[in-house]
This record gives C-alpha cells, structure tokens and sequence, in this order.
C-alpha cells in the first residue's frame, strides 16, 4: 500500500529554471525569420558566390596548364599533370580543406581562412576542369587540323583558330556543371570558418530555434544562383554558337 500511495501521488512538476529554459525555447520557435537574418542570408550568398566565381576562373587557368602538361610529348610533364589530377581527383574536398587549412600556418604561412578556403576550392577544380578540357582537345576531329596544314597554316594558328575555339564550344556544358557543383560544393569552406551561405543558415538556425525556416532560404538563395550560373552559361553557349 505504501508503494501503491506514493505512485499515487502528484508529480511535483518541472523546476522553475526548466519552465524558464522551456518558455524560452517555445519564445524562440514561435519566432519568425526577421529582415536582419534574410540580409545575413544574402551576405552568406555573396560570399558563396565570390569565392566560387573567383575559384572556378583561377582553376580554369590552373586547369588549361595541367591540361597542357597532360597533352605533352615529354613523359616526365604528362606524369606530373597526371599525378596533379589523381590526388585532387581522389581525395575528397573536405579532407583538402583541412589539409591546406592546417598546412599552411605550419611551414610558416599565416593566412585567414577565406585564403585558405579559396586555394583548396582552386586546386580541387582545377583537376577536374583539366580533365575535362584534355577531353575537348582529344575530341577536336583529325580532319580539320589535317585541313588547317594543308592550306598552310602554322602549329600556332591552328591551335588558336581551331583547337581552342572548337574545344571549348564542346567543353562549356561540362565547364558549367563544374561550376555549379563548385558552387554546391563550397559549402564546405564553413568547416575552415568562412561565414559562408551554409554556416550563416546554421547560426541562425541556431540562434532562433528555426532550423527549417534557415536551411530553406539558404536552400532557395543556393537555387537562385545556380539558376543565375546555368542560364548565364546558355546565354554564352548561344553566343559561341552564333559566332559560327
């Protein structure tokens, strides 16, 4: 009986720091998304979209070089082009972040992170955009270039009236899909401390209690600028095809 009356008895209900703590989690959940989170969205966006703009044009340069080395006729130059390729082909981003990240400050280079974010997301694409650009030169057909020698041009004007231009008419959808998968992928350069779009999502959604609110304007911002990279990426490719 005496087990039987003390279950019986009332609960003494929640300490009053508990009730404290949870009426300010029910405050905070019931709060929405203000103008000062959507402008630290926007911010994160325009950081997003600067470093991978700026990471996509220097791995493109980086990229035509290795694809250069790659092409090469000496042994030694296309093993070092393919050894580029294979490590920032094989090792996952993230891992470089770190590595670059955590690397630098050791042999005595001191960077914010934003510089070590931007290195990381250049050589990664680089190798990519090297591979892609070795496709396009080895798709141009041997006939034109066998066309271009016989009416005398020189191994220079071929290269740049009709190796270059035809190889990257066949190489913009790849170079834009890499752009975009950049631009995805640079939500990783948080992990380095970058106030990007996806750790900006994440402090708020921290800060207000309202993961879904955080994570689906930044999941819309990442949509307007992929949106804004692949039309922009028609738009050249109609132009490129019109100059014909």
């Amino acid at each position: 009986m005496a087990r039987l009356g003390a279950c019986l008895l009332p609960h003494p209900g929640p300490l009053p720091e508990e009730e404290g703590a949870a009426a300010h989690f029910r405050v905070l959940s019931a709060t929405p998304l203000n103008a000062t989170s959507f402008a630290l969205l926007l911010d994160g966006a325009l950081i997003t979209a600067a470093l991978s703009t700026v990471s996509v044009l220097l791995g493109f340069a980086i990229g035509a070089l290795v694809c250069t080395a790659q092409l090469s006729r000496i042994r030694a130059v296309r093993a070092a082009g393919a050894v580029y390729v294979s490590f920032f082909r094989g090792v996952p981003l993230l891992v470089q972040l770190l590595l670059i990240y955590n690397l630098l400050p050791g042999i005595g280079v001191n960077v914010p992170g934003t510089v070590a974010a931007l290195v990381g997301l250049t050589l990664c694409t680089a190798a990519y955009q090297a591979e892609i650009l070795r496709g396009g030169f080895l798709a141009v057909p041997p006939g034109l270039v066998e066309a271009g020698q016989m009416v005398g041009l020189s191994p220079a004007l071929i290269l740049l009236r009709i190796r270059v231009p035809l190889a990257l008419r066949l190489t913009l959808p790849s170079v834009v899909n890499e752009a975009v998968l950049i631009l995805k992928a640079s939500s990783l350069v948080s992990v380095v401390g970058i106030a990007d779009l996806t750790r900006t999502a994440q402090n708020i959604a921290s800060s207000t209690y309202r993961p879904i609110e955080a994570f689906a304007a930044a999941g819309a911002l990442y949509l307007v600028l992929n949106a804004v990279l692949i039309g922009g990426g028609g738009l050249l490719g109609r132009r490129m095809r019109g100059a014909e």
